[in-house]
């Protein structure tokens, strides 16, 4: 008797020559079965060259940029947040668009600069052997003129927020080396009381040499507490309704 197509797909020969998976292809489980095989064997791989001593430097460089672009948006990101509602006007959008280019801007240039400066650190240190404190230096000096030459806001806050710091190791700096004396009293009053009268008096007689968002501050703090109307812009609102 002849068979029909339909009794040579039931046929036992041609179940035990064509298995049930193989006719019809391997169903979902194999599939992520086969998966989660090719998921172990790229980070068995992944983690096999991350302990190679001899790309150290160049995965280095890459965790530097992560770390950078990381640290950037978490630092700039409340910061933008809360000056932008508490300084800017325009619309919700606009200011979500201000504080997203202020983060982006932020965690680029950072993730730029420690991949630059790891990277140049290696470099010289391929070149002559080891790391030397002026490779330090000068690594830094050529990242700071390629990703923070630039003069703008976000830019001039983190050079002046370095500026300070600096400052402040220097003096530290100079009494652990001897170059002045240790000072028998604290110098913190007097640095603070200094700190407070000059930039108040820059305020009030030479505001424009001051930075945009330290004169927004000053400006909150001291001309508008000197307006109001009535109790709802002396307590409740910094500005009334009309003036905003």
């Amino acid at each position: 008797m002849a068979l029909t197509p339909r009794r040579m797909r039931n046929s036992p020969r041609r179940r035990a020559l064509f298995p049930a998976d193989a006719v019809s292809g391997p169903g979902p489980g194999a599939v992520m079965g086969g998966a989660r095989v090719l998921l172990r064997t790229l980070l068995y791989t992944v983690n096999s060259l991350l302990q190679q001593r001899r790309y150290h430097a160049a995965l280095a460089a890459l965790k530097g940029f992560r770390n950078g672009a990381v640290y950037g948006a978490k630092i700039r990101a409340p910061h933008a947040l809360v000056m932008t509602f508490l300084f800017k006007s325009g619309s919700l959008r606009e200011k979500l668009k201000a504080i997203a280019q202020a983060t982006y801007t932020h965690s680029r240039n950072l993730a730029y600069f420690v991949f630059t400066y790891k990277g140049l650190m290696a470099l010289q240190s391929q070149l002559q052997g080891k790391n030397f404190q002026l490779h330090s230096f000068l690594a830094a000096c050529i990242g700071g003129w390629l990703v923070f030459g630039e003069n703008n806001a976000i830019n001039s806050q983190i050079i002046m927020y370095l500026l300070s710091r600096t400052l402040f190791a220097f003096s530290r700096l100079a009494v652990e080396k001897g170059y002045i004396p240790e000072p028998k009293w604290d110098p913190f009053p007097l640095t603070a009381a200094l700190i407070w009268g000059t930039i108040l008096w820059l305020f009030e007689y030479h505001r424009h040499t001051l930075q945009p968002s330290l004169q927004s501050s000053m400006t909150y703090l001291y001309d508008d507490s000197n307006v109001w109307h009535d109790i709802s812009d002396f307590l409740i609102y910094n500005k009334s309704s009309t003036e905003k």
